[in-house]
C-alpha cells in the first residue's frame, strides 16, 4: 500500500513538473491557438 502511494506521488510530481516546464516555455499559447482554430472550423466560421 505504501509503495502505491509513493509511486502515485512520484508520478504526480513528474506530471506537475512537466506542466510547469511547458507553461514556462510558452507551449500553452500554441495549444490555445490550435484549439480556437479547431472550434471555429467546427462551427463553420474559420
Amino acid at each position: 500500500m505504501i509503495k502505491k502511494n509513493v509511486l502515485w506521488v512520484l508520478l504526480a510530481g513528474i506530471g506537475a513538473l512537466a506542466l510547469i516546464i511547458g507553461i514556462w516555455q510558452g507551449g500553452y499559447q500554441d495549444t490555445l491557438q490550435k484549439a480556437v482554430r479547431i472550434c471555429l472550423e467546427c462551427i463553420g466560421i474559420g
